[in-house]
């Protein structure tokens, strides 16, 4: 591909302003400026994406493998625009919407996350709908949706918490049946016009202003459809169980019984940081007040300079998920290791703390020591010292060396 049709650009590049402060001082717009122009211009760096896109398919995972490219570049932090495609496929099997349901990812990066919930469900003309304040990032999700062939995503450039554009017709906030993320963590945000937001988003309390982490799950929530939407998001393991404000916003979303499940998943997953994660699954159609806690810290495979999420460990996960959703996991059955039921009950005798560790027992478990045996193995060794030292001394003997 050379270039992209005059009528393919179209309204690709009308919201940006090229002169707007967003775009960085002169040298870091015109740096963005000349990657925007390679892009469309043919640079060699592009030549990987195939000049026939009439097959979706192939333009499209050539397109990811881009993407791939870019997020594993030095200087990349936090994952900021693309989502491992492990987790991506973990995130939506575990929210297993239908073809014909509408998504939406209110902090969508290059939007991968938005385009694997659309495959997984086989749809072939999804309702996709996304939200990026950073404009390279926009741009990259644009052209994410124009090579997998989703001519109808709807994705907006802007501040999700402090202007979200998608609205219904009487400016309330849109709602939607699956809502998906992977939020920049721990990130500084404004909450000074938080208490006035004209959705009530932040009716629970405030995070803090250097962690806008549950102000995104609080956003989410709100725009996830009442009595049958669902909800999976991304976090850093300190949203689990930080205080002050943020605690208060957790109990009363556990009071409310919207959470179904916490997953912790292994460290050095996504590019650019090490830490390790958990994805929390919020359910608006609960009808038990049980959470499932996974301990998936240990589910990983080794690759070059990249931990991947292994695809047993992810089955794993599903499949204990689904048997929890359904009803069907027998608590006794379950390695204490690896999962555990708990009930509201439980979770407000630990003061609504999520972390794992204190409803999963992660601690190895202890080998069983035959003292007996070792005793018995410690005589048998002391035994053939003996028997080797009198052979040295015989040897040194007739060396004349004497004995030592």
């Amino acid at each position: 591909m050379d270039k992209l049709s005059g009528e393919d650009r179209k309204g690709m590049f009308s919201d940006i302003d090229f002169n707007s402060a967003i775009l960085g001082e002169t040298q870091e717009k015109n740096t963005r400026l000349q990657y925007l122009l390679s892009l469309f211009a043919g640079d060699d760096t592009f030549k990987l994406i195939p000049e026939n896109l009439e097959n979706e398919h192939v333009a499209g995972d050539a397109y990811r493998t881009l993407l791939e490219r870019f997020a594993t570049e030095p200087g990349k932090k936090e994952g900021e625009f693309y989502t491992p495609k492990e987790i991506s496929a973990l995130l939506v099997k575990l929210l297993k919407g239908e073809p014909g349901c509408t998504i939406y990812d209110p902090a969508c990066g290059s939007g991968s996350l938005l385009v694997h919930a659309a495959k997984e469900m086989g749809d072939a003309n999804p309702s996709l709908y996304g939200q990026e304040v950073n404009g390279r990032n926009w741009l990259l999700a644009k052209m994410n949706m124009y090579f997998h062939h989703f001519d109808n995503a709807t994705v907006c450039w802007g501040d999700t918490l402090q202007n979200p554009k998608l609205k219904e017709i009487d400016q309330s906030l849109m709602k939607f049946d699956r809502v998906i993320g992977h939020p920049p963590f721990s990130l500084k945000w404004q909450p000074e016009k938080a208490m006035y937001d004209s959705f009530k988003r932040f009716e629970r309390g405030i995070p803090p202003s250097d962690k806008a982490d549950w102000a995104f799950i609080s956003h989410m929530l709100k725009a996830t459809r009442e009595n049958s939407g669902k909800m999976g998001v991304l976090v850093p393991l300190g949203a689990l169980f930080r205080g002050a404000s943020e605690g208060r916003i957790r109990q009363q979303v556990i009071e409310e019984n919207l959470l179904e499940a916490v997953i912790g998943l292994p460290a050095n997953l996504l590019y650019g940081t090490g830490i390790p994660v958990a994805i929390l699954v919020f359910n608006k159609n609960k009808t038990h007040d049980q959470t499932l806690f996974i301990d998936a810290s240990s589910g990983f495979e080794n690759r070059k300079t990249q931990t991947i999420l292994a695809e047993n460990a992810a089955n794993q996960i599903v499949s204990v998920y689904n048997d929890f959703r359904e009803g069907k996991l027998n608590v006794k059955e379950i390695e204490k290791s690896y999962a555990h039921i708990a009930t509201l009950e439980e979770i407000r005798k630990h003061n609504f703390n999520l972390n794992i560790p204190m409803y999963v027992n992660t601690a190895q478990n202890e080998v069983k020591v035959d003292i007996e045996k070792v005793k018995y193995n410690l005589r048998q060794l002391e035994g053939e010292l003996r028997t080797v030292r009198k052979q040295m001394e015989f040897y040194l003997e007739k060396l004349g060396i004497g004995s030592f």
